[in-house]
């Protein structure tokens, strides 16, 4: 396994990290995708650790807590070999301070975190969403002050827009504050917005992208083909419509060629597509999920050697869209891509 630097952050983490979000399975939509519990999930740990994996990302809202409390009793008395990765600020419960990243719920949400997971600090908090209602100033007075009590080693955001981080790097510096260095961002070959702006502000600004979804929301596992019905198993069936939308034509030209260069390389589609995204800038860590042991280790399997020049290429031009504007003129021959050449 690789490691690599998380942003601009002294931190090491291997590119590849361990999705607990099949942990526990329960709740309608984050319970959704498993229901591993704890002496499966500490198969899955033992897994991961053998093969360098020791990085493990969850999320207070993934099965209502069950993903932490599970989590947490699979790495219990090897905390000192893992990095443990979580989330907050999604609606846990009904109540006016229940969502959100006020100081009042990151400081009770945190606590309750440490209680699941069975730690006494967290390597990376991310923020699983932009809060408007509550003055950013407050949040990373908030989140540098957990810092400063041990309770957080770094932090970092999920789902936030240019504007939303560059704002909150700002107001950090102006005061001296903890910085965000890891971004937790939805990137896949059939999913390329990342490039356009959020990819340019992390090379800028040191954060690193922690990729969830790489495989498209499950669109890029090798079993969906062009012509071919989804397999009654899959769980695109019950899930598609939370998913990032993408369309079927752009999925079968992304999956015709991944099944060609699958054939090249002998691995398999979901490797192939993994691989890609390793050698993306930015990219600190890709995060993958497994059900289960078969599928775990096919997903290990993207690392340890890399794709050629020409198989990169081809991926890029099967999976181009046209950019939104302002972004589509540096992307063209001419004065604006010669002011701002491209980062990949």
């Amino acid at each position: 396994m690789d490691y690599r630097h998380l942003g601009a952050s002294g931190l090491k983490v291997p590119v590849l990290s361990f999705g607990a979000g099949t942990f526990g399975g329960s709740g309608p939509l984050f319970g959704a995708w498993g229901n591993t519990e704890a002496d499966e999930a500490r198969r899955l740990v033992d897994i991961c650790l053998d093969a360098g994996l020791t990085m493990f990302d969850t999320a207070d809202v993934y099965s209502d807590g069950a993903s932490e409390t599970v989590l947490g009793e699979a790495i219990k008395g090897r905390r000192s070999s893992v990095l443990l990765s979580t989330k907050l600020g999604l609606p846990m419960g009904d109540g006016p301070n229940d969502a959100g990243t006020s100081r009042a719920r990151l400081i009770r949400a945190v606590e309750d975190a440490l209680k699941r997971l069975g730690t006494d600090y967290i390597d990376l908090l991310q923020l699983h969403a932009f809060d408007a209602g509550t003055p950013i100033e407050e949040v990373m007075q908030t989140l540098d002050q957990l810092v400063c009590d041990g309770k957080l080693r770094y932090t970092g955001v999920s789902n936030f827009s240019g504007w939303q981080v560059m704002k909150s790097l700002g107001i950090a510096d102006r005061h001296g504050w903890t910085r965000y260095v890891a971004h937790q961002v939805y990137y896949a070959l059939i999913g390329r917005d990342y490039e356009w702006e959020l990819m340019p502000l992390a090379q800028d600004q040191g954060v690193g992208a922690m990729v969830w979804s790489p495989l498209g929301w499950g669109r890029l596992t090798g079993k969906i083909r062009r012509g071919q019905p989804l397999p009654k198993e899959s769980r695109l069936h019950e899930t598609a419509s939370f998913g990032p939308p993408v369309e079927d034509e752009h999925l079968y030209r992304v999956v015709d060629a991944l099944e060609a260069i699958a054939e090249e390389t002998e691995k398999t589609v979901a490797q192939v597509a993994l691989n890609w995204l390793l050698q993306r800038p930015t990219v600190s860590s890709v995060i993958i999920g497994a059900r289960n042991e078969a599928q775990l280790r096919q997903n290990l399997g993207a690392v340890g050697w890399s794709l050629t020049a020409a198989q990169i290429a081809a991926l890029d031009k099967a999976s181009d869209v046209t950019a939104p504007y302002p972004y589509f003129p540096y992307r063209r021959p001419g004065g604006f891509a010669r002011l701002n050449p491209p980062l990949c």
